[in-house]
């Protein structure tokens, strides 16, 4: 694959108050562009995984805003920086966030699933 991500020529694979998700599947992997609007959690659409927590491993770059990821403590990231996030964490934008995710489609494909039911049942 030699193509690059362009927001405008993705799928849009979430689309809800706050969240924006864009996204290309390759070799396996889902390859996303995230926009998250300053104060969005994560909580109450993954109520109902395990431990109500996100259980893919998510590998990234923040473009621009500040992430402040919830596991055993939390911690933020910046724009610039590379993140490995492990299963078992919620999300917080702090600011208004981009970012480019890359995760296992298949584990995507589940946590996307369980995002949008949860989604059309609000």
């Amino acid at each position: 694959m030699a193509d690059g991500l362009v927001w405008e020529d993705l799928d849009t694979e979430l689309l809800g108050p706050g969240v924006e998700i864009r996204r290309k599947d390759a070799g396996g992997l889902a390859l996303c562009l995230i926009r998250l609007q300053a104060g969005l959690r994560t909580d109450p659409l993954f109520a109902g995984l395990p431990d109500d927590r996100c259980q893919c491993a998510h590998w990234g770059y923040i473009i621009s805003g500040t992430m402040r990821v919830h596991g055993d403590g939390a911690r933020d990231y910046a724009a610039g920086e590379v993140y490995f996030w492990e299963p078992g964490h919620n999300l917080e934008a702090v600011a208004d966030a981009e970012y480019l995710e890359i995760t296992r489609s298949e584990d995507y494909d589940e946590l996307m699933a369980h995002c949008k039911r949860v989604m059309t049942a609000g």
